[in-house]
């Protein structure tokens, strides 16, 4: 008994001096938390953005809250310059194909010094991916997944860009994966003008709303979800 009270009595004196060191009652800093969400489109206006001159693209509009990339010859987009991050971030918005039958959402983005594009609905309909990994496009590499996608519905597509690994889901289920340490990264030589950040459709006039960023901390990637 004399033993038992006394570790108690320890414990309690160790948990007091804990107590007295200045800040011990502060929570700790969660590794890998995220800072707030930085809109990217308001809804009402091109704030931020160019109409990309890809050469012979379609119109380009806002309208009801959406940003809308009209069918052209080929690819219709936007692009910003704005001062974004380049690496360990993550991108969420929600696309649309109003109407057409191949990619309506290509999202153009950096990953440090380099490029990438996550293609939503290419190929003919149904190719999702990252372009270009090794030269590779997104319809032959390891991230390559095939979807069916319907006319005039939101779809929520969700990128995160972290040191070692590119991740995107769409619906909120994975559907890349990929380590980039190794990688020979790159775009195809269509999309160039979309850099550093931009939004793209081919053939397909596609839509976007609630487009928005937010760095992540280095150990970001264990902390998300």
């Amino acid at each position: 008994m004399k033993l038992a009270r006394s570790g108690l009595l320890s414990a309690t004196a160790l948990l007091v001096v804990v107590l007295a060191v200045p800040g011990a009652d502060r929570k700790p800093v969660q590794a890998g938390k995220p800072v707030k969400w930085t809109s990217l489109f308001d809804g009402k206006s091109f704030k931020g953005w160019t109409k990309t001159k890809f050469g012979g693209e379609g119109t380009v509009e806002v309208k009801s809250g959406r940003l809308i990339l009209g069918y052209g010859s080929n690819i219709t987009g936007v692009h910003t310059k704005r001062k974004l991050p380049t690496i360990n971030y993550e991108v969420q918005l929600e696309a649309m194909r109003v109407d057409g039958s191949d990619f309506f959402c290509g999202l153009t983005f950096p990953v440090g010094k380099k490029h990438l594009s996550l293609i939503i609905g290419g190929w003919g309909g149904g190719v999702c991916g990252i372009s270009s990994l090794d030269g590779n496009d997104a319809s032959e590499n390891e991230t390559t997944t095939y979807r069916r996608f319907k006319n005039k519905t939101w779809y929520p597509v969700r990128l995160r860009v972290t040191d070692d690994k590119v991740e995107a889901w769409l619906e909120g289920k994975k559907i890349v994966d990929v380590k980039i340490k190794g990688k020979k990264l790159s775009l195809r030589v269509e999309v160039e003008p979309s850099k550093p950040f931009g939004f793209a459709t081919w053939q397909t006039t596609g839509a976007l709303r609630n487009i928005r960023i937010r760095s992540l901390s280095p150990g970001g990637k264990s902390a998300m979800k």
